[in-house]
């Protein structure tokens, strides 16, 4: 890195697992450019707290899963690393955006299917692909997986099999940036109580038991688990990991 002070984007940063990763990265130094699909209030106060630690954010709207966006979603990035720190460049981008939608093979529609590969892979995919040129040399990027592609579960086949495939997305992004310098992983966690998926783990009793007794250190994950590990990938004392799926689980499924 070239600068003292590092910038970080976050997608889907207004609540759950990617506001909890921004605020982590703030808390450590760092300034964090953060995008939301629809609660521009959630995101407002997430940068409120980000500016409380001393650190700068901005936020944007943007729809992960709507490929069409991306170009100006670029041109305005581009305009607020100018104008807000005097860069043409951010260091490092974490993919976290996405949304739950489950059902069993055999009751699975199309459109959920094709929402979810729209938002979780070929969203992840072509975002990746279009902020390249703004990504520093020696950044960072991390992308979001799932437990659930090493253990199964009833009803997750479609949302695991495309996390699957953003986890052999890592690893080919790894290869072809790595003559830049710029580290790419997976960071899988398991269940955790956030309101993803409807907030089930986090409120039904009998599915945060059923995770806790799942998983080795006894209990279902929670935000604060996640955030700031996804926030010390991205620091220079991890500089030599790269293409990794590093799952954050607490030992589920062991």
């Amino acid at each position: 890195m070239t600068t003292t002070t590092t910038i970080a984007l976050v997608t889907g940063a207004s609540r759950g697992l990617g506001r909890n990763t921004a605020l982590a990265i703030a808390r450590g130094g760092g300034d964090v450019i953060l995008t939301y699909r629809s609660r521009a209030d959630e995101a407002r106060a997430v940068v409120a707290e980000i500016e409380a630690l001393g650190r700068r954010a901005c936020a944007f709207q943007l729809d992960t899963g709507d490929i069409d966006a991306f170009p100006a979603f670029v041109e305005g990035l581009r305009a607020a690393l100018a104008s807000h720190w005097g860069r043409d460049s951010f260091d490092h981008l974490v993919n976290n955006a996405g949304h739950g939608d489950y059902a069993p093979i055999g009751q699975t529609t199309e459109a959920q299917f094709d929402g979810l590969v729209k938002v979780h892979f070929k969203g992840v995919y072509f975002l990746t692909e279009a902020l390249l040129p703004l990504i520093a040399d020696g950044g960072r990027i991390v992308n979001l997986s799932s437990g659930l592609t090493r253990v199964t579960f009833p009803g997750y086949a479609a949302y695991a099999a495309v996390k699957g495939a953003v986890e052999v997305l890592t690893r080919y992004l790894a290869r072809e940036l790595g003559a830049r310098g710029i580290a790419v992983n997976t960071v899988a966690p398991g269940a955790i109580e956030t309101d993803f998926g409807g907030g089930a783990v986090r409120d039904n009793p009998d599915i945060n038991k059923l995770f806790a007794d799942m998983t080795a250190l006894g209990r279902a994950g929670v935000p604060d688990d996640i955030g700031p590990m996804i926030a010390s990938l991205l620091r220079t004392d991890n500089r030599w990991v790269t293409a990794q799926r590093i799952e954050v689980s607490g030992g589920q499924g062991i």
